[in-house]
């Protein structure tokens, strides 16, 4: 008599990573309904009990502007390489606000989650992804305020270029997003274990903002200096976005070519570092 048991053909098996470069695109795809839903969540929930709710897009730039015009533009008297300034001030934060948001609240997904990591499976990524994709609604109503701005100075007279490199700005977007995603994985790793990194993060983001051409063009810049803050991939990005909307900045391809490799090596390592540590980061979180 045959005791053999029949065999069980399973609908979905699920493995440890075998190997560090191995993500589960497939499995990100496969449970893109839950990304949909993870950010309508922030979405959701980041306003949840506010008065003025999603209008908190257009004031937090739109004050912030208003601030740099008074303290930098007027007190300081620094210069806007001939833009107005507060289209000038406002091009600058709206890229960097995107950036900065991505890299914040990427470095603490493990630890802000945890209690949904521990419980039930689905791919690690879509978490770092719903937050990059959330910002991304964030930044296309405040590129809104933008281009209002930008279409109020045109019909008032001033001489704004914008042409081919207009083409440029999709690529721009992509790389911000990236080189927000790629260093916040890597924070994100090693917040599991530090937890004053966290804290860290907030207050070194604030600061490397002034290492950036946001508040002044490279233009503008200490020769000693101008190198150094060259070194930084966002001011690439950001003359590039400058340049691209308002024909002002010092846009090169080898300025955009260095800040997309460093992009690419942030999110290369980023990649190796998370899926090194989902596997473990429940027993130190």
């Amino acid at each position: 008599m045959d005791n053999k048991k029949p065999e069980v053909g399973w609908d979905l098996i699920i493995e440890g990573t075998s190997s560090l470069f191995d993500l589960k695109f497939r499995d990100v795809w496969r449970y893109r309904d839950l990304l949909l839903m993870f950010v309508k969540r922030d979405f959701v929930s980041f306003y949840k009990q506010t008065i003025l709710g999603p209008l908190w897009f257009f004031i937090q730039p739109l004050f912030t502007t208003i601030i740099y015009t008074f303290v930098f533009g007027g007190l300081a008297h620094i210069s806007t390489d001939g833009l107005p300034q507060p289209l000038f001030y406002l091009a600058g934060i709206t890229a960097w606000n995107y950036f900065a948001d991505c890299i914040t609240k990427t470095s603490t997904v493990f630890r802000d989650n945890s209690n949904i990591f521990g419980k039930v499976y689905f791919p690690r990524l879509i978490l770092p992804l719903s937050i990059v994709a959330s910002n991304l609604v964030r930044f296309a109503v405040q590129m809104l305020l933008f281009l209002s701005m930008i279409a109020y100075y045109y019909w008032s007279g001033t001489v704004i270029s914008s042409g081919w490199a207009l083409l440029m700005f999709p690529v721009l977007v992509l790389m911000m997003a990236l080189l927000g995603l790629g260093l916040g994985l890597i924070i994100t790793a090693m917040t599991t274990k530090y937890r004053d990194l966290a804290f860290l993060v907030t207050f070194g983001v604030q600061l490397l903002m002034y290492a950036t051409t946001v508040i002044y063009p490279l233009s503008a810049a200490p020769e000693k200096y101008k190198h150094l803050i060259e070194l930084n991939p966002m001011t690439g990005i950001i003359e590039a976005f400058r340049y691209s909307f308002l024909g002002k900045g010092e846009f090169s391809t080898w300025s955009v070519g260095y800040s997309a490799i460093v992009t690419i090596i942030a999110l290369f390592i980023g990649i190796i570092v998370f899926n090194k540590t989902e596997k473990t980061f429940v027993d130190t979180v």
